[in-house]
């Protein structure tokens, strides 16, 4: 028997939406993050965050 997430949804807007719009907008995510672009995005973001972390442990 497998438990599904329980999800955390503090919106008026019904859980079966948000499953729908997530459906239709990850194909489009992915491919992004498969590209050149999206990979280079992706590991400059994970650079800044690394940077705000170190200043936060600093302080």
């Amino acid at each position: 028997m497998s438990r599904r997430k329980k999800f955390i949804n503090n919106t008026d807007i019904p859980q079966y939406q948000i499953e729908a719009i997530a459906r239709c907008i990850m194909p489009d995510i992915l491919t992004f993050y498969e590209s050149e672009e999206g990979q280079r995005e992706f590991a400059e973001w994970k650079a800044r965050k690394g940077t705000e972390l170190q200043k936060h442990e600093k302080e």
